[in-house]
């Protein structure tokens, strides 16, 4: 009678627990995760064009300041418009959501989870270069004076200094954000809501990038190998973001069929 009430309760214990009024931020959070995809594709395309990829901690103000007069699209992108802004605040939802499915059983852990998400994506926007160097660069292309072309250029090396990514100004935003993703995977793991296989995906994701971040961020040799490692923890970060995103709209689903 014991094991059979035990196996019950370890069934209940891994049912997924949908609360009243969430069933539909659920679809938003998979519809986000899915964005995210989108997001990542789109940004690896980007990245095989000429404007596309350079070594972090290589340009100078005034070389982004002529890739903005250029292209200034792609300056933004460089600089983190694509895919670390819309990525981390497509994620919040997601990691709001993955929060209230375990916090019944592992709220410390998710919670930090959580925390450390939103610590990290504010960090990293309150730091982000890529709309100073923006607005910088225009005010750049008009100055009429060498010395306040001297003062712009000054003022854009204080803020890559401060916020290019994959450099020390930015890495307490990329390092608290990957920690979450990999605190948020181990949760997935230990409370058997999520196959394994999402878990694994989430583990891999953030632990390939973390080893990444601190590699291009610190390491200034390899650089090349480095975004092997990168392209491990994108494709990761991708079946995670997928498979994560199926089981949050099979839960919506089956909460409205209740």
């Amino acid at each position: 009678m014991t094991s059979i009430t035990n196996t019950i309760s370890i069934a209940a214990s891994n049912t997924p627990h949908v609360e009243p009024g969430w069933n539909r931020f659920y679809r938003v959070s998979g519809a986000a995760a899915l964005l995210a995809v989108l997001v990542a594709l789109t940004d690896m395309i980007l990245t095989f064009l000429p404007a596309g990829a350079e070594q972090p901690g290589t340009m100078t103000a005034v070389d982004w300041f002529h890739l903005f007069q250029n292209n200034w699209f792609f300056g933004l992108r460089n600089l983190g418009l694509l895919p670390n802004i819309l990525t981390l605040l497509l994620l919040v939802p997601l990691f709001l959501s993955l929060y209230m499915i375990h916090q019944r059983t592992q709220q410390p852990l998710a919670a930090t989870a959580v925390i450390l998400s939103i610590l990290g994506t504010t960090i990293y926007l309150a730091n982000n270069a890529a709309f100073p160097m923006l607005a910088l660069s225009l005010k750049y292309t008009t100055a009429v004076t060498e010395s306040q072309r001297a003062l712009l250029l000054a003022a854009g090396e204080a803020i890559l200094a401060r916020g290019e990514d994959f450099t020390p100004g930015a890495f307490p935003g990329f390092f608290l954000n990957e920690m979450a993703t990999i605190a948020m995977a181990w949760l997935m793991l230990q409370g058997k809501i999520f196959s394994k296989a999402t878990a694994y995906a989430g583990l891999l994701a953030g632990i390939a990038l973390l080893v990444f971040t601190i590699w291009a961020t610190y390491i200034p040799v390899g650089f090349g190998v480095s975004m092997l490692v990168a392209m491990i923890g994108g494709i990761s970060s991708l079946v995670w973001y997928i498979l994560t995103s199926r089981k949050l709209f099979q839960m919506s689903a089956q909460a409205r069929s209740e």
